[in-house]
């Protein structure tokens, strides 16, 4: 393990302080990733095979606190907060987005899972962790031994497919994606208000949150560099995501991926989710299951299970 690269390897004070009760038994780190230190969680065996966990907008990888203590019984449990995201830094972006370009974020997970002497993992991952991971089975396909994508369909196929209904419940995608400074204006005039519409807009109004993991997404999401640098990722996925998809004219996920969504989501009700990941993958199995968008949180012990089956299926590490 490279040890010397992570620059913090203890739990935060500030989460004693609040008496956060989530991720008990999870020691917290800033790892070196490639252009961005990323804030870690991670617990399990040392012998055991490695997992990363990628999270969602606009939340952080608290988003995991049910599933992952169950995984780490098992597993090597990794949960980064995204660049750009929670309390991982929030580098500079530019003209071309490539700063928050899923290229550039895949390459801080295999970054970190090198520094923590990984050299080959499973991936878990909802919403934009698994377009992440989408771009990272492309670019680093020796590095991944099977993903699990939830609640996602491809990223350009979703934009080619758009019709009313998508952009009436996705409205966010194209909210987020105007230039700069409008949609960071906009959202900070009420960070927590905008948080919420978004999120529970996807829940039914319900609120299957954590009281701990909502605080936690909230606290983040107040901060300016954190709305400016999600806008990037969305920006990012609608143009040079684009771009990288295209110029490989057909470059498929080579790994076996398991894909999950939800009954009570827009890629149940306006995507054929296998038909699409069929047309980006070569080995692909998945079905719709009784949830709403935020499977992790839930229904956590039935992702969790299916995840830990999937993974002991395709162990090779």
């Amino acid at each position: 393990m490279k040890l010397a690269k992570i620059l913090t390897n203890q739990v935060l004070e500030e989460n004693n302080q609040k008496g956060f009760k989530i991720f008990k038994k999870f020691t917290e780190a800033r790892i070196k990733g490639e252009g961005a230190s990323l804030f870690v969680r991670r617990a399990g065996p040392d012998n055991a095979p490695p997992i990363v966990l990628l999270h969602g907008y606009p939340q952080t990888s608290a988003m995991w606190h049910s599933m992952a203590p169950i995984l780490a019984r098992s597993f090597q449990v990794v949960c980064p907060d995204l660049r750009g995201y929670g309390k991982s830094e929030k580098p500079a972006s530019d003209i071309s987005h490539f700063p928050f370009s899923k290229r550039a974020m895949a390459k801080d997970i295999v970054a970190v899972m090198k520094n923590l002497g990984h050299e080959k993992f499973f991936v878990g991952a909802h919403d934009r962790g698994a377009r992440v991971a989408h771009r990272l089975g492309l670019d680093h396909p020796d590095s991944v031994e099977a993903m699990v994508l939830l609640d996602i369909a491809p990223t350009r196929e979703m934009y080619e497919g758009t019709t009313t209904k998508f952009a009436r419940a996705y409205w966010h995608w194209f909210f987020l994606i105007q230039p700069h400074p409008l949609p960071e204006q906009i959202i900070s005039k009420d960070p927590e208000a905008f948080w919420k519409l978004k999120c529970f807009n996807q829940t039914g109004g319900e609120n299957p949150f954590s009281k701990e993991a909502l605080a936690e997404y909230l606290d983040a999401f107040k901060q300016p560099d954190t709305i400016h640098s999600s806008c990037e990722d969305y920006r990012a996925a609608a143009t040079i995501d684009i771009e990288h998809d295209n110029a490989e004219k057909g470059k498929k996920l080579l790994m076996p991926i398991l894909a999950l969504w939800a009954k009570r989501g827009v890629i149940e009700t306006c995507f054929d989710a296998l038909k699409l990941w069929r047309l980006r993958a070569n080995q692909v199995e998945g079905e719709a299951l009784q949830s709403g968008h935020y499977m992790a949180e839930e229904i956590p012990e039935e992702i969790a299970t299916r995840m830990s089956n999937f993974f002991s299926r395709n162990i090779k590490i």
